[in-house]
């Protein structure tokens, strides 16, 4: 089958608008990197979703899940198959100390919703840039605190496109971990618990973690975020920092000098100046700490088209 039969497939029951082929992925990316998509589909509601899954499964067609793009490089080359990317599926509801939120729903969108109706537990995700389907995967957390610290129960896709309702025991959330990347799940949906507070204590624990967040974090280039894991009893960005390694990079890719957990794209980089700075900066750490520092951020696509 070709990627053109692909998307005569899926425009049966999605949307021709949002089925796309050959979609550049720099235009998805947080980095504003990447290559093309064979077929970009993002659905507008969770039968469409489940439909795609579905069909990937049924025609052994691989199948990327994109998210929001925030924890991701995409290679030069792109990525073959299909990319899903849920942005569409982004509600989010308020039931008295529950908070709902759909797959595709940006998890900093929903810390706000939780905050002005009076709801505290969520504030620590105020500046994660990530989907709630990202943040669920990897357990996101922030300021001491996880979504592991709030979830209640999550509707996930399984790769055959069944729904199943899993509890917070049955998520298995850890480190940057979770049952959603172990199997390879497609979170549909969550839901948190939370607290009744006070307006002007969680007001103020916002600005306090806004404020922490925008003056150590160059917020102001592309970057897939924090790029390498805790090491144990240990900060990836101290291991860098002592390694004299801000500022140094490939191409338009830097270590960045204002936090070193943090690669920038400041000149317009390609994925493949990002990756070379990743392995220039796992090799100096090695070299100096024994230390072997463990990616957060995911690589995927291929090096040529």
């Amino acid at each position: 089958m070709t990627k053109e039969r692909w998307l005569s497939d899926l425009r049966r029951f999605v949307a021709d608008s949002h089925v796309k082929i050959d979609e550049p992925l720099h235009l998805h990316t947080l980095t504003r990197m990447g290559g093309p998509a064979d077929i970009f589909v993002s659905p507008t509601n969770e039968d469409e979703t489940a439909y795609t899954v579905k069909y990937a499964y049924e025609n052994n067609i691989p199948l990327l899940l994109l998210g929001n793009g925030s924890n991701m490089v995409v290679r030069d080359g792109g990525v073959r198959g299909i990319v899903l990317n849920l942005k569409s599926l982004n509600e989010i509801r308020i039931d008295g100390l529950n908070v709902y939120a759909q797959g595709g729903a940006n998890i900093k969108e929903v810390s706000k919703a939780a905050a002005l109706n009076t709801l505290t537990g969520f504030e620590f995700a105020c500046g994660i840039p990530g989907s709630v389907g990202g943040a669920m995967a990897m357990n996101a957390g922030a300021y001491g605190g996880e979504i592991k610290d709030i979830i209640v129960q999550a509707t996930v896709l399984t790769k055959t496109g069944d729904k199943l309702l899993l509890s917070k025991e049955e998520l298995e959330l850890d480190y940057r971990k979770s049952v959603i990347t172990k199997k390879g799940y497609y979170v549909l949906s969550a839901e948190f618990g939370l607290e009744r507070g006070d307006q002007n204590v969680i007001d103020a624990k916002m600005a306090d973690l806004t404020h922490q967040r925008e003056s150590k974090q160059p917020l102001e280039f592309p970057s897939a975020g924090s790029v390498f894991k805790r090491p144990p009893g240990n900060f990836a960005g101290k291991l860098i920092q002592e390694s004299g390694l801000q500022g140094k990079g490939f191409g338009g890719a830097e270590v960045s000098t204002k936090h070193a957990g943090f690669i920038v794209n400041k000149n317009n980089a390609t994925a493949n100046d990002y990756i070379q700075t990743i392995e220039m900066v796992k090799s100096a750490v090695r070299e100096k700490f024994g230390i072997d520092l463990e990616l957060e951020v995911k690589i995927v696509g291929d090096d040529t088209v």
